[in-house]
């Protein structure tokens, strides 16, 4: 146990007991405890391999490549289509994380198989995700906005690629495109 980590678990409001058993599992499985993104992250040889978070209907095990884990007993969920390589396994009460003791340390040994391995999850290039046909049209008309666009990091590039895409209706997609030019031409992503 990591002391900078307890105050985590001291400090929930919900899911307390059901996060106290998840931890006590992870660390029956000999990864190191550490706090990244104001939650309890486990590690192998200094790479994630499971997290611990929260929400308010329930509390889960975020595997950070759970894409690549053989799911025998159907408990990976993938949180959205945009998640590619995260998968979750979800708790809505102690008992079920009981029930489940043994069978989660299976994941959590197999997650740390695909470390050892060093496998990675083949993630979509950015050229593969959608662009919306307004935004496309923004970048035939301005130069200056394409290049700024392709001088993105990736990672930035695919962000607001999703953003604008995800829009049902084409006024919203416009809507985004518009607030989100400035950004771009800064070189800034779309969270900065």
């Amino acid at each position: 146990m990591n002391p900078k980590v307890d105050f985590y678990f001291d400090e929930a409001k919900k899911w307390q007991k059901e996060q106290e058993e998840l931890r006590q599992i992870v660390l029956d499985c000999q990864l190191t405890e550490e706090l990244k993104w104001g939650s309890p992250c486990y590690t192998f040889q200094n790479t994630n391999v499971v997290l611990i978070h929260a929400f308010k209907d329930y509390c889960a095990f975020l595997f950070f490549k759970g894409a690549l884990l053989s799911d025998t007993d159907n408990l990976l969920i993938r949180q959205s289509e945009n998640v590619q390589a995260g998968r979750q396994i979800r708790f809505t009460n102690l008992q079920e994380i009981l029930d489940l003791k043994l069978i989660l340390k299976t994941y959590i040994y197999q997650a740390i198989e695909v470390e050892k391995a060093g496998l990675k999850v083949q993630l979509k290039k950015t050229k593969e995700f959608e662009i919306a046909e307004e935004f496309q049209k923004k970048l035939d008309e301005d130069s200056k906005l394409a290049t700024a666009f392709k001088a993105l990091t990736p990672g930035r590039q695919r962000a607001y690629l999703m953003y604008f895409s995800s829009a049902k209706q084409s006024k919203t997609r416009e809507s985004r495109v518009e607030k989100c030019i400035d950004q771009i031409l800064d070189g800034k992503g779309l969270d900065d």
